[in-house]
């Protein structure tokens, strides 16, 4: 009887046990697989166009119409970068589009935390009703507010000018509920620890306070910088002059005076995305950290 007994029992590792666990290894190991094979064709999708533009900038202009066009160029060159620095202003709208940014950034950061420290921890009468009446006009396309926008521009002798560029820009609705929700998250502790101590309101802000926020202060530089220089249709109405072009302007410039120089646009595409990208790639530790802890993730 026991003899039977050791013959039905299965040994150690074998058996249903055995088998349904490497089943479930089986499925696990496949759905793995499959997630991957799904980011990489995502990637492919997103990444493709980048290196189809960078490829055909190190060619001649008119091998791109051969078919199917190979991603390594035989004979790899930088004519078209040398030819945009040549023959175009190409340095100045670089500069350009720094200075703008740059500025729209930096008042952006300011205006926006005071602001929204304002909101956050700030008493005064109407405060919420405010608020959600700036919030509410984020309903409103920005291309509504062009024309009115140039009008005042053009009264205050700003257009084709730097602070005809800047000062429209240098605040933000949403960068103000941004730091609002990141300011909500800071204990009132801190800020009555401050005051026992003697602290002004400005003092809290700016010495207890701000310094705390560096996450959501990241956040908004790098959106708002990316956004900036990025812009085409408010600098296209503002500026007047090849001299004050951003380079989203400037390029747009060269479809019309590079017909038929498809390896030469590529260039010059390229050298215009490659500082956004170096810029995000340096802060977009900060972009996620700053979201998910104003309580804007998904």
């Amino acid at each position: 009887m026991r003899a039977l007994i050791r013959r039905d029992v299965p040994a150690a590792g074998t058996g249903v046990g055995a088998t349904g666990h490497r089943v479930r290894s089986a499925d696990a190991i496949v759905r793995v697989a499959a997630i991957y094979l799904l980011l990489v064709a995502v990637a492919a999708v997103m990444v493709g166009p980048f290196v189809v533009m960078v490829s055909a900038s190190l060619r001649p202009n008119l091998l791109y119409l051969a078919f199917p066009m190979p991603l390594i160029p035989p004979e790899p060159g930088l004519d078209n970068y040398a030819l945009i620095f040549g023959q175009t202003l190409f340095g100045r709208w670089i500069l350009n589009s720094a200075i703008i940014s740059v500025s729209v950034t930096v008042l952006q950061v300011a205006t926006c935390s005071m602001a929204g420290f304002a909101f956050a921890r700030g008493v005064f009468p109407g405060r919420d009703l405010i608020f959600w009446v700036f919030m509410a006009t984020l309903m409103i396309p920005s291309s509504v507010a062009i024309v009115p926008t140039f009008i005042v521009i053009a009264q205050l002798g700003l257009p084709n000018t730097y602070p005809g560029l800047i000062i429209p820009s240098s605040t933000s609705i949403f960068g103000t509920f941004l730091m609002r929700q990141f300011f909500k998250t800071i204990p009132l502790d801190y800020d009555d620890a401050a005051r026992i101590d003697g602290a002004t309101r400005w003092q809290i802000y700016a010495q207890v306070v701000l310094p705390l926020t560096k996450p959501a202060l990241a956040t908004l530089g790098t959106l708002t910088f990316l956004a900036t220089w990025n812009d085409f249709l408010f600098p296209l109405i503002v500026t007047s002059s090849a001299e004050m072009f951003p380079l989203t302007v400037g390029l747009s410039t060269l479809v019309t005076r590079t017909i038929g120089q498809a390896g030469f646009r590529m260039a010059a595409a390229t050298l215009g995305f490659i500082p956004t990208f170096v810029f995000f790639l340096a802060m977009q530790r900060y972009v996620v950290r700053g979201f998910a802890l104003s309580g804007l993730k998904g």
